[in-house]
């Protein structure tokens, strides 16, 4: 199946190795001081050109004048085909979330749908680092006590900052397990400047983690955790299957704006609501038509998405994606999962 939808990145770290052949990997653009402008809009412009739609993930934490050229690209190009999409990971958990997309991209899913699902998976990366200070970290509340503590010699700190942030002290008598996904994950881990065994090792024990694989640093990740003491991880579905039955799962709507599917509240090219479904008027027993309600209905904007679960063998044969079909297992029924109910995909 062709893919009709490229990923763009803004830091070559944000590209990790594909988990096999057939996943295909995402356009780098460069900063303004490593490329010039015109270079940019050619590649832009290519890949709509070539793909049909543009999905670009980048950090929130992007320095100003870089977020100004994406916009200006997109501006410039006069193409509501490109989506710009920030994302409030930290530089390792980023890559992992795009590669999630890439395998993704070899699927059925229309454009709306897999920009979409840029917020949708978010929700299921775990996402942290072993810290050797924490005096300059800002992404996650720090106390008093921790800043103190930085100061002593070997101190190690073990910080999630997603899906919900969490600080322990390793080695101390109160450590206890960091809270950990309820689902298969593969561990991703990407050593820095600091050397530590206890991701691959307790980590990977307490989430119960599939496997473990080795990344590169990506070069933002000590700005973005204040440090270049640190090993970061990440832990993400690797199932393309379960990725796929996840995304399927969640309702769709078509934008009112540009007219693509999306899930969720917002559209991730055009950042329009979806269209509101027409209100059938009511009869009254005594007079005219009742007025119809200028609200949605309940469920409307509600995005009921079941956790992940491990992979049952019951039912049919899940639709093919890329050249080959999905792989074997398959998820249970929503019924029968511990759903995890979001009001809509939160705004980022």
């Amino acid at each position: 199946m062709d893919v009709t939808t490229a990923l763009a990145v803004t830091s070559p770290g944000h590209v990790l190795s594909p988990p096999d052949r057939h996943t295909p990997g995402a356009h780098v653009f460069r900063p303004p001081e490593e490329q010039p402008f015109e270079v940019a809009l050619v590649q832009a412009q290519s890949l709509v050109d070539q793909y049909g739609y543009l999905v670009v993930v980048y950090p929130h934490t992007l320095p100003t004048p870089y977020l100004h050229r994406l916009h200006a690209l997109r501006a410039l190009l006069e193409s509501d085909r490109i989506a710009l999409l920030p994302s409030s990971l930290p530089p390792l958990a980023l890559g992992v979330l795009v590669r999630q997309l890439r395998q993704l991209s070899l699927c059925e899913f229309s454009p709306g749908v897999l920009g979409c699902a840029a917020r949708l998976l978010t929700h299921y990366v775990y996402a942290g680092a072993v810290l050797g200070s924490v005096a300059k970290l800002d992404q996650v509340p720090v106390s008093l006590t921790a800043h103190a503590k930085s100061w002593l010699p070997g101190a190690q700190f073990a910080v999630t900052t997603a899906p919900e942030p969490h600080l322990l002290r390793l080695g101390s008598k109160d450590e206890h397990p960091l809270s950990g996904p309820q689902f298969p994950t593969r561990l991703t881990v990407a050593p820095g400047g600091l050397t530590s065994d206890w991701p691959r090792g307790t980590l990977a024990a307490q989430w119960r983690v599939t496997d473990v694989q080795e990344e590169r640093l990506p070069a933002d990740s000590a700005v973005w955790w204040g440090t270049a003491k640190l090993t970061e991880f990440a832990a993400a579905i690797p199932d393309l299957s379960v990725l796929y039955q996840l995304v399927s799962s969640v309702r769709r709507d078509t934008c009112r704006w540009c007219g693509l599917e999306l899930l969720g509240d917002r559209c991730a090219f055009c950042a329009a609501g979806p269209a509101e479904p027409p209100a059938a008027p009511a009869a009254t027993p005594e007079g005219p038509l009742a007025a119809p309600s200028p609200t949605r209905p309940p469920e409307y904007g509600q995005l009921t998405v079941p956790a992940p679960p491990s992979i049952a063998p019951a039912g049919p044969a899940g639709p093919p994606y890329g050249p080959a079909h999905a792989p074997g297992g398959q998820v249970g029924t929503a019924s029968e999962l511990r759903p995890a109910v979001h009001q809509g995909i939160p705004r980022s």
